[in-house]
């Protein structure tokens, strides 16, 4: 399995492919599992770098938070 660093790397180079116009970049996850990414899913890249930083850092991953209501909000 491939180190942060190494990911962070791979990943900082598929984001330069997509910039240069690139049509898809791919690569293994942290899982093992192949990603493609294509230009329309650029900002999900980037998100993903930001987060392999993040944790080379050993800062917490940002979380979202969904809240959802069923009475009283229409």
């Amino acid at each position: 399995m491939a180190t942060l660093q190494e990911q962070l790397t791979e990943a900082r180079a598929a984001y330069h492919r997509l910039q240069l116009g690139e049509s898809a970049v791919s690569f293994a996850d942290s899982n093992g599992e192949r990603v493609e990414y294509r230009p329309a899913t650029v900002q999900k890249l980037a998100a993903y770098i930001n987060d392999l930083e993040r944790q080379i850092l050993g800062l917490p991953r940002k979380t979202t938070l969904h809240f959802a209501t069923s009475k009283g909000l229409t």
